[in-house]
């Protein structure tokens, strides 16, 4: 009987084996059966699809902890001292020039800061107004007392807004 059946299917398989040799023809079931095996491939998707969110869980929960929110003005008020310790120079005019543009820029970050954040901004906005002054002859007094209250200020600020 395989004989027989084995002779009836060549006249229907001889096109596809006019192009390989005689032993792909054996190869070419077993690539048939390949593809069937495919199919339980197709249930290992669901498998890694079933898998795939129990490692989603996982990577959700080590993010969890959100970073700490600052205030409104913490960062603006940072920039600002940030600007005034890289750009004062030496001399006493351009410590006056930019002692006057770290208070405008504190006074801005002031304007939406609230509570002991915006008092101690506003405090620091102060006192390099007061800074200004005293380098500009404007007032008496020596500008190493307001750059002393600047620097305790500074710290207070550094620990209302988390800054390390």
């Amino acid at each position: 009987m395989v004989a027989i059946f084995a002779y009836l299917m060549p006249p229907t398989t001889p096109p596809s084996t006019a192009v390989s040799s005689s032993s792909p023809p054996a190869s070419s079931p077993d690539r048939v059966i390949t593809r069937p095996s495919p199919s339980p491939a197709d249930s290992s998707p669901e498998s890694s699809t079933s898998r795939a969110p129990s490692r989603t869980p996982v990577v959700q929960d080590s993010p969890s902890p959100l970073p700490e929110v600052r205030s409104v003005g913490c960062d603006e008020a940072a920039a600002a001292l940030t600007s005034y310790r890289r750009n004062a120079g030496t001399s006493r005019s351009g410590q006056a020039a930019t002692a006057q543009q770290t208070y405008r820029d504190l006074m801005g970050a002031a304007l939406n800061a609230q509570g002991a954040v915006g008092a101690t901004i506003r405090r620091l906005a102060a006192e390099f107004q007061e800074l200004n002054f005293r380098l500009n002859g404007m007032t008496g007094g020596d500008p190493n007392q307001v750059i002393a209250d600047i620097n305790t200020d500074i710290a207070e600020f550094n620990r209302l807004c988390a800054f390390a």
